[in-house]
């Protein structure tokens, strides 16, 4: 009996509905297919380095026929830009992964969506390895569609956002939030406001106002975020009505998925509620819609990645109190403490290395990795990007050699990242929950 628990355990499955198997069969084909993508992006990427190296000459000229064809990027750029469109399959598959388990409508028409645009990738740009996607999204559409009748709004979310909503204490945070915002925008005039009326001096009010209106939401989310999933499990067992939850047909990627939902829908409110606040920023000037929209990508990013690290503790923990630490704790020391600390050394060696292309190449990129950790530097760098160089995706860097290197906008390498952990931590969501029940 020991034996067949802890086997339970470790495969994590429960007693299935041929239903639910079907399900996880498509989850799964999903699953390999980001496993495929990863190693790919992984080979490429090793790939890169040595054309980097300079061991192996003319290597990026042989990749860029065979994986993107059709692109008018110089071949380095192109190995790079294959790396990213790989992240972004990756990041999706998970998402769609898990959506399916947790027969989430919107992932039947996900998956298709997906091989979609990946075909017109590989049609429009050449993009050869979009078929294991194309594969796999097809193959798991196929086995879905058998079944249709398996996808519906999720329950626990429509619950949880009606008993929210319904209340007094969501309305009172949103005016709490929206009226301490204002007033800090109307404080930041105050202070930064010039006494020119100049059409240059109204232009840098906008943006210092759009960047304090962006960064106060995204302290207000690293400190949000977790907290409204840190006891989104911890707190049904603490009201003992976690196991009368259990005792239903609700399966766990359902239930998991459905307490996220519910948590993040009301912060992406907060965000929404607070676009106008941002948008004051273009009577002076200065702010354009692409930052407009980059800042809302980011912080809606920031929420759904920390939202997964509350989540991920809440089944994992006992308790909330014990939850929220370790998913602050997470937080604070992934997102500031290893970036900040990793950063210096690698400026550190970086100015130690300059005189060596390839090395100074390498540190540059690993500083870029280090930045896409922290929301808030991603958010600076991308706008001053925006600002100084007029570029949203690639730009080229020059090295103390006089050679250039294909460098990358932060905002994209921060969202692959970050997509890519919370479909991890999903998956482990779910796992751990079905490790407790067993």
């Amino acid at each position: 009996m020991a034996q067949d628990t802890i086997r339970m355990v470790d495969t994590h499955e429960e007693a299935l509905s041929p239903r639910e198997v079907r399900l996880e069969r498509a989850g799964r084909i999903l699953r390999w297919g980001a496993i495929l993508n990863a190693l790919l992006a992984g080979i490429i990427f090793l790939l890169a380095i040595v054309g980097a190296l300079r061991l192996v000459p003319g290597i990026f000229n042989t990749l860029q026929p065979l994986l993107l064809a059709r692109t008018p990027l110089s071949p380095d750029a192109a190995a790079a830009a294959v790396i990213l469109i790989l992240q972004v399959n990756i990041s999706l598959l998970l998402v769609l992964n898990v959506g399916t388990v947790a027969r989430e409508f919107w992932a039947l028409a996900g998956v298709w969506v997906l091989a979609l645009a990946n075909g017109a990738a590989l049609i429009l740009l050449g993009f050869t390895p979009a078929l294991l996607t194309i594969a796999a999204c097809v193959w798991c559409g196929v086995m879905l569609m058998k079944d249709t009748g398996a996808f519906r709004m999720n329950p626990v979310m429509l619950k949880e956002l009606r008993g929210r909503m319904r209340g007094v204490r969501a309305f009172v945070v949103l005016s709490v939030y929206l009226g301490l915002m204002s007033g800090f925008l109307v404080l930041l005039y105050l202070i930064t406001a010039p006494q020119q009326r100049s059409s240059a001096a109204a232009g840098e009010i906008g943006r210092v106002l759009f960047a304090g209106v962006v960064g106060i939401e995204l302290m207000l989310i690293i400190f949000i975020a977790p907290a409204f999933t840190a006891g989104a499990i911890t707190g049904e067992r603490e009201r003992l009505t976690y196991d009368l939850l259990r005792t239903t047909l609700l399966p766990s990627p359902t239930f998991v998925i459905g307490k996220l939902e519910s948590a993040l829908s009301y912060v992406l409110l907060l965000l929404l509620s607070a676009i106008p606040l941002q948008s004051i920023a273009f009577l002076f000037g200065g702010v354009t819609e692409q930052e407009l929209l980059l800042s809302f990508v980011i912080l809606a990013v920031t929420a759904i990645a920390l939202g997964t690290v509350g989540i991920y503790f809440s089944a994992a923990a006992p308790r909330t109190l014990s939850a929220s630490v370790r998913a602050y704790t997470t937080t604070l020391v992934a997102t500031f403490g290893v970036p900040l600390v990793l950063s210096i050394i690698v400026n550190v060696l970086t100015n130690a290395v300059r005189n060596q292309p390839t090395l100074e190449a390498i540190f540059k990129y690993l500083n870029d990795f280090l930045v896409s950790l922290n929301p808030i530097v991603t958010a600076l760098l991308t706008q001053q990007l925006l600002v100084d160089r007029q570029t949203l995706g690639f730009w080229t860097d020059t090295l103390t050699d006089g050679s250039t290197i294909p460098r990358v906008s932060p905002w994209i390498t921060f969202t692959m990242i970050y997509l890519v952990a919370s479909g991890i931590l999903i998956v482990l969501s779910i796992r751990q929950t079905r490790k407790t029940e067993a």
